[in-house]
């Protein structure tokens, strides 16, 4: 009984629903496997999980109640693999690293919900790689102070960090969250457009515009 027992994997436990949200960091995949897993040793999980930032496939997961941090990982790689696998001939074809193609995804994820947004959010960063501008995309901050647009201030902009997006050109180092299936297909499917800039209004609108004079304005119509 013992050894079919074990050769089936049936070893009398019950799994665990866990949902991982898209756009979760490492940090808060961590504290929604405690919540879920009384007995999950979250700590060890973040460090084992370090570098691994992006790689980590929000979906629902149903594990034991007595999983390691090293398997849960495992799962969640696998699962990121056979969910990019469906999308390898695009990402080929786009040119771009998949590091590359993943950190600027997980910046999707924090910038807009829609697919289409997303790709049109898409089309005005690579523009402004291109351009060797500044990408100034305020979700970096989340991962550097845990501040997000609202309540930025002018010293937050100045942080000397290679996640600030205002201070130092190109993507930064690593992908910030764990991004979903959408938003990598948004990072390689970009809308082309005549926008440079964008902004969230109160009502969770998107506001674009072509210049920064354009860009000022809506700040002042839609966010003051």
């Amino acid at each position: 009984t013992i050894s079919r027992r074990l050769a089936r994997g049936d070893f009398g436990l019950t799994p665990v629903v866990v949902f991982i949200p898209e756009g979760s960091s490492v940090k808060e995949i961590g504290e929604i496997l405690e919540k879920s897993l009384p007995s999950f040793a979250q700590k060890e999980f973040i460090a084992e999980a370090k570098g691994k930032e992006g790689y980590l496939f929000p979906d629902t997961y149903h594990f034991p109640p007595n999983i390691k941090p090293d398997a849960v990982i495992r799962e969640m790689e696998k699962n990121f693999n056979d969910k990019i696998s469906t999308l390898n001939e695009k990402i080929t074809a786009f040119g771009k690293p998949l590091t590359e193609v993943v950190i600027m995804a997980s910046l999707l994820e924090e910038e807009a919900r829609k697919l289409e947004t997303k790709q049109m959010i898409a089309g005005i960063l690579w523009k402004r790689l291109k351009m060797g501008m500044p990408l100034q995309v305020d979700a970096t901050f989340q991962y550097v102070n845990g501040k997000n647009s609202s309540n930025l201030t002018l010293d937050d902009l100045k942080i000397d960090s290679p996640y600030n997006t205002y201070k130092y050109k190109g993507l930064p180092p690593t992908p910030i969250t764990n991004p979903g299936l959408d938003s990598i297909l948004a990072a390689i499917t970009p809308t082309a457009s005549q926008y440079l800039y964008f902004l969230t209004d109160k009502n969770g609108v998107m506001r674009y515009a072509v210049t920064h004079d354009q860009h000022v304005a809506n700040k002042e119509k839609y966010l003051r």
